[in-house]
């Protein structure tokens, strides 16, 4: 049976997370464009619970993810439309992927089963992420006083996909990666042994 190994909980690891937010989330376009890679932000909170599961990586993402907001904001021009009294929002957001994370841990072999498990956790967090950070825009930014609910939502509709979307190619190619990494460490070990 094929299971994730310790490749995912070296330091290396947690860097790669960081430098994938760092290098996709300062632009002005969350959903990428042809210059820009879409952010992976979902992506590497549910990333981090997966494979780390401690709540202090969760910290230094959510630190990391403000100071490129603000670097983003103050030093590259990027619009500041988005940061409103919802903001701290972005924190029960990023939980709810990294807890689905957490618990996905569990599912860790290649069965069809297990991978359908990651990916239904998956979804549904970036679902209730949507949510959380959309509702409480609605809520908090005071830039919908003139839109009820149902209209609001029939305008943020739009962007469930491309937000879904991103998180779910940005997890499969990650644990992709991993499974061969994993496979290539399995493959040393036994090579090894035989040695």
């Amino acid at each position: 049976m094929f299971t994730l190994t310790n490749i995912t909980k070296t330091p290396l690891g947690a860097w790669a997370l960081i430098a994938l937010m760092l290098a996709t989330r300062a632009h002005s376009n969350h959903f990428g464009s042809p210059i820009a890679l879409p952010d992976a932000s979902l992506a590497v909170f549910f990333m981090a619970g997966l494979f780390f599961g401690g709540w202090r990586l969760f910290a230094v993402l959510l630190v990391e993810a403000a100071l490129i907001d603000y670097m983003a904001i103050t030093k590259m021009g990027v619009s500041d439309y988005c940061v409103s009294p919802a903001y701290v929002f972005l924190i029960p957001t990023y939980a709810a992927l990294f807890l689905a994370g957490r618990i996905a841990a569990r599912f860790k072999t290649l069965q069809p089963q297990d991978l359908l498990m990651q990916v239904g956790l998956l979804v549904g967090a970036a679902t209730v992420a949507f949510l959380i950070s959309n509702g409480s825009f609605y809520v908090l930014s005071g830039k919908f006083a003139d839109l009820n609910w149902t209209q609001y939502a029939t305008r943020v509709a739009k962007y469930y996909a491309p937000y879904l979307s991103g998180a779910l190619v940005y997890s499969v190619v990650i644990v992709g990666l991993v499974k061969v990494l994993n496979a290539f460490n399995l493959a040393g070990v036994s090579r090894n042994k035989a040695l």
